[in-house]
């Protein structure tokens, strides 16, 4: 059994701070831990009214020197910030699109080895224009790709998709697309809808569709 015994802060900025944190063990033996303290995330995979291509970014990450492909995802902006306000802002920003309803996917813990940062992972019905409004030099310079969803395995396995965020959200995806009503209602809940009594026949904006089809395909 441990115990954490204190914990003091080493470096804050507005992403993440970094505390060392001292427990102790049953024995009574005592051990440090550097820990990364984070407000949480989501990511969002918006998935085309076809069930067949969902939309993806390629964007520079700068811890690996390259571009990855990636479901939109972003921080939860404050402590305790509604999952569900951050994605709708998330997608909104990152592609420019806003949705009529969001399916929870489920959660998961992105590297505990070294920080508490805790993810929800949605998917995106109903697709509608909005305003792009990126927050960063590497979103900018992002680009949107559709990707189908019978090559994301492939792809996966090639290494062109490595992003864990996004092969736990596209691997959800195919667990939804392919369970039946009851089993899709109690696995994949309803997270948030503008309006949850036609949530049956959510569809693309026309705009939408035909934005989608321009796009370069992975």
């Amino acid at each position: 059994m441990f115990q954490k015994i204190s914990e003091v802060e080493l470096y804050r900025n507005s992403v993440i701070s970094l505390v060392k944190a001292l427990f102790s063990t049953h024995d009574g033996s005592v051990f440090e831990r550097d820990v990364v303290r984070h407000l949480g995330a989501v990511s969002i995979v918006p998935l085309l009214e076809d069930n067949k291509s969902v939309l993806l970014l390629s964007q520079f990450r700068a811890s690996l020197g390259r571009n990855l492909i990636e479901v939109p995802a972003g921080k939860r902006d404050v402590a305790n910030e509604p999952p569900q306000i951050a994605a709708i802002r998330e997608l909104e920003e990152e592609m420019g699109l806003r949705c009529s309803a969001l399916i929870k996917l489920g959660e998961f813990d992105n590297s505990p080895g070294f920080t508490d940062e805790h993810s929800f992972s949605y998917l995106a019905r109903g697709l509608t224009l909005g305003q792009m409004a990126p927050q960063s030099i590497e979103e900018v310079e992002s680009s949107i790709i559709s990707v189908e969803l019978s090559k994301v395995q492939g792809l996966i396995s090639d290494g062109i998709i490595s992003d864990a965020k996004t092969i736990i959200g596209l691997s959800r995806v195919a667990g939804y697309l392919s369970s039946g009503p009851q089993e899709r209602d109690m696995l994949y809940p309803i997270a948030w809808s503008s309006n949850k009594s036609t949530f049956g026949t959510l569809a693309d904006s026309d705009e939408v569709a035909f934005w989608s089809h321009s796009l370069p395909r992975l």
